[in-house]
């Protein structure tokens, strides 16, 4: 082999070992997926008596769902005890090792406790557990051995066993953490659903997010008032309703009486209409030319309807009004997009 040709040759074999190791990375990762999935689907066959069993003992609760949890169990733990909370069952975790040095006054006689191990094994949980069940609070364990001490020794046994781990040495929590978690969900949409809550009800826990904001966002919170809102008399001429237009942004007016009830609008899809039509807009009165039955909103709705009724209707702007159809307000895409409705 020449020198010229060595380096060629390199070049060859190392893309090569570049495809295979691209390769055998995907491998991997499909099969970590095909796994984790196999042992949720698995779970399907765990919804038994015992699992209405644990639904019927946290709705039956007084006081909290208390989740404890070592390790990763711990993680998912706090996610599942998160969850409940976010839905209309109230919760929080407890660290096991810490329960033993104080916190297990966190637990109360009207408390439910989920506690969650793989093995059923863990030793900072079975220290505790003669305690809970000294205080006859109900224990509902999630393990991944129905012959194992905390679930023999609970109120009810979740069985969460997966037939292996993802992980390719067998070692790390990745099927059964992702199965525990999956379960958790499960047991929390059950009581929300059983509890009848609501949307709103979502949303007032989380207030902060842009899911609240399109719950609990009303329209007379983001609307156009007073001044802001652009309308003209009947008998103003297009010229004049186009500059009121321009004045205000909205890419529209209404057109009123003089007791501000509405008759009609005019939009930007309109003047492209009347501009077809070659029509004087120095002498032509806007009512000739407006929208007569518009479509309308109240200022106590949602502002999440508005951007429904804008996409259905395929409209940029609605015009805000009361029950007696006065006009008391105006709003376009733009103020939705600006409040995080959208």
């Amino acid at each position: 082999m020449s020198g010229r040709e060595q380096p060629s040759v390199i070049k060859d074999m190392s893309r090569q070992d570049t495809r295979n190791e691209q390769q055998r990375i995907q491998d991997l990762a499909r099969a970590v997926l095909e796994i984790e999935a196999e042992a949720v689907q698995a779970l399907t066959q765990r919804i038994d008596a015992g699992f209405v069993q644990a639904c019927h003992l946290m709705l039956a609760c007084s006081g909290r769902i208390i989740v404890v949890g070592m390790g990763k169990s711990g993680h998912i733990g706090g996610k599942i005890a998160a969850t409940f909370a976010s839905t209309g069952s109230p919760s929080f975790f407890v660290h096991p090792g810490e329960a033993s040095h104080g916190d297990l006054g966190m637990i109360t006689g009207h408390d439910v406790v989920l506690a969650i191990s793989n093995s059923g094994e863990t030793d900072e949980i079975l220290t505790i557990m003669p305690l809970i069940k000294r205080r006859n609070v109900p224990l509902i364990a999630m393990t991944g051995n129905p012959q194992s001490t905390l679930a023999r020794a609970a109120t009810v046994n979740i069985d969460i066993s997966v037939a292996k781990e993802a992980c390719p040495l067998g070692l790390a929590p990745t099927s059964s953490t992702t199965a525990t978690l999956a379960m958790g969900d499960a047991l929390a949409v059950s009581l929300l659903d059983a509890r009848g809550f609501t949307a709103e009800d979502f949303a007032l826990s989380h207030p902060g997010g842009r899911l609240g904001r399109r719950l609990l966002l009303l329209i007379r919170d983001i609307m156009h008032t007073g001044a802001q809102i652009p309308k003209v008399m009947a008998g103003t001429t297009l010229r004049d309703a186009l500059l009121e237009m321009s004045r205000k942004g909205l890419g529209m007016t209404a057109i009123v009486d003089a007791g501000d009830q509405l008759l009609g609008v005019f939009t930007d899809g309109d003047l492209r209409r009347v501009l077809d039509r070659r029509i004087d807009i120095h002498d032509t009165p806007i009512s000739e030319v407006m929208t007569a039955n518009c479509r309308t909103i109240s200022g106590d709705m949602l502002a999440a309807e508005a951007l429904q009724q804008m996409e259905q209707y395929k409209i940029g702007a609605l015009l805000v009004v009361d029950t007696e159809r006065r006009l008391v307000g105006a709003l376009n895409m733009h103020d939705l997009l600006r409040a995080g409705v959208i």
